[in-house]
């Protein structure tokens, strides 16, 4: 779900997939049909690649960024589409995909987040900026694409075990910079695997330049744009606020060290150089007290095979079971699409952001007791009923969550640029850039 918590011009800058474009009528033909990079079975154009140019200066003249050298910032799109073409290749390959209705649910609430409370009105800001909703809305599904195909490759297979966060919590006790939260602006220049001497020197130097020009006063965004492999660079490499755990020993060490403003020296991980900005830091409370909900639910999930109408009809067909004097957990046991359905649906107590934001908003509104209408997520259609609300102080739970949590972003961090890695090193790139503009 953290697809869609982000800003547009968040969303826009961060999107991925944006090959598959018709080409614009007013240009010569010649010119659309140039190729600078084959990808596989696929290229990209030289119409296409200036068409994402132009528009990222766009938007980074919007912003207020300055622009990165032109050289630079266009090897980095190129790249950055190169990997995009990538990875939709393999998510068709794989059967991944988002049909419209996912896909005008999940537009919906990053309409609603920006107080925007209709698909109508959020096509009419984005066309009154000067956007192409059709191309926006593509590239937005292809960025939940690109999500699930991270889930299904990468996070849905890591595990972190109970001894894995004891060691944690025991290393970490003694770590400087604990209890701290920091803002961090990054800049990643990436090591291909199995790269020659030449190629790590290659991206040493690349990664020192950039340190050069930061240190003669050049915006830290401006070089991300223009240098920076991590996903995030067109937004200066800004990673929000993360709290101290969440980074490796070694940033930490440094960070633990820096002031708000500082830029550290250049840091070698074993595949990439790295940059780091703190742009702010602050402390976290030790207490934690929260209010807590026990709820249960029953699940119809959709699919190819269940569209939205049936999995709805069916959880009314179930509400209405109930109403009549069959048990809550019963029909759970019965019908629901979910593991905790051998439970009864009952998901135990649960602590604010542990859900979907849509199971999350009408569980909020509920009293104890009270059994909701149908409800929809990404998931499917739900029942809702909530049994019991709380006020606990959870400062130990939440002390391993926040530790269980550093471990699978680190591992998925790190699984997901080796996975990027080895799928590009497998694939048939070949560039023409030669060509004349």
């Amino acid at each position: 779900m953290s697809v869609i918590k982000k800003s547009i011009l968040a969303l826009w800058l961060a999107t991925s997939l944006v090959h598959a474009y018709a080409a614009d009528q007013k240009k010569p033909a010649q010119a659309i049909g140039q190729v600078v990079a084959v990808v596989n079975e696929d290229v990209i154009t030289r119409h296409e690649l200036d068409e994402r140019i132009n528009a990222v200066v766009r938007r980074l003249k919007k912003q207020g960024t300055p622009l990165p050298d032109p050289a630079a910032l266009e090897k980095q799109l190129l790249e950055s589409m190169i990997m995009d073409l990538l990875l939709a290749q393999s998510a068709k390959e794989y059967g991944v995909r988002v049909d419209d209705e996912q896909l005008d649910r999940q537009l919906l609430a990053v309409a609603q987040k920006n107080n925007i409370p209709s698909l109508e009105q959020f096509r009419a800001r984005l066309e009154k900026d000067g956007e192409d909703y059709r191309k926006y809305r593509e590239e937005f599904r292809a960025q939940m694409i690109a999500a699930r195909l991270r889930e299904r490759e990468v996070d849905s297979r890591l595990l972190v075990s109970d001894s894995e966060v004891d060691n944690y919590l025991a290393v970490e006790s003694g770590q400087p910079g604990r209890g701290e939260e920091y803002r961090v602006a990054h800049i990643l220049v990436s090591i291909p695997d199995q790269a020659s001497a030449e190629k790590v020197q290659a991206s040493q130097k690349r990664a020192n330049d950039a340190l050069t020009l930061l240190r003669k006063g050049a915006s830290f965004a401006q070089v991300a744009a223009g240098h920076s492999d991590a996903p995030d660079a067109l937004q200066g490499g800004d990673l929000g606020w993360r709290p101290s755990d969440q980074f490796p020993a070694a940033f930490r060490d440094v960070l633990a060290k820096m002031q708000p403003g500082d830029i550290s020296s250049l840091l070698h991980a074993p595949n990439a150089y790295h940059i780091l900005k703190l742009l702010d830091r602050r402390h976290q409370t030790d207490t934690v007290i929260i209010t807590q909900t026990h709820v249960r639910h029953i699940l119809v999930k959709t699919s190819d095979l269940v569209p939205d109408s049936e999995a709805r009809s069916r959880i009314l067909e179930i509400k209405k079971s109930i109403e009549g004097g069959a048990g809550f957990a019963e029909q759970a046991k019965l019908h629901s699409e979910d593991g905790s359905a051998s439970q009864g649906g009952d998901l135990g107590w649960v602590s604010p952001g542990e859900l979907v934001p849509e199971f999350e908003k009408v569980m909020n509104s509920m009293q104890p007791g009270e059994m909701s209408g149908a409800v929809q997520t990404g998931f499917g259609w739900h029942l809702i009923q909530v049994l019991e609300r709380r006020n606990a102080d959870v400062s130990e739970e939440q002390k391993r969550q926040r530790a269980r949590m550093a471990i699978r972003s680190i591992k998925s961090d790190d699984a997901w640029q080796d996975w990027q890695r080895q799928l590009r090193d497998n694939a048939h790139i070949e560039y023409r850039t030669e060509q004349p503009r």
